[in-house]
């Protein structure tokens, strides 16, 4: 994945806010996927206007980390990747 890659949720997925994260339906797969809260931040933030190197700096702000968690966003957004949730 570039650095200035501008991720978007795959089209069509239902996204519900439930109390200890989200619930994310893939129609297409007919799959549904548990999201911790930072993970369904990032899949938020995955609106084609933010670049995956602006993502750690942003969670970052939200959680008022000391650093940004690079390791643990990419971690994350290829795992959104893998499973079909973002696209590049």
């Amino acid at each position: 994945m570039e650095s200035n890659t501008r991720l978007k949720q795959a089209p069509g997925i239902e996204i519900n806010e439930i109390a200890d994260g989200f619930v994310i339906y893939d129609p297409k797969r007919d799959r549904v996927h548990y999201l911790n809260q930072t993970a369904g931040v990032i899949l938020e933030l995955c609106n084609g206007r933010v670049t995956s190197d602006e993502l750690p700096a942003l969670l970052q702000t939200a959680y008022e980390l000391p650093a940004p968690p690079v390791e643990e966003v990419t971690t994350c957004v290829q795992t959104l990747l893998k499973e079909g949730l973002v696209l590049e």
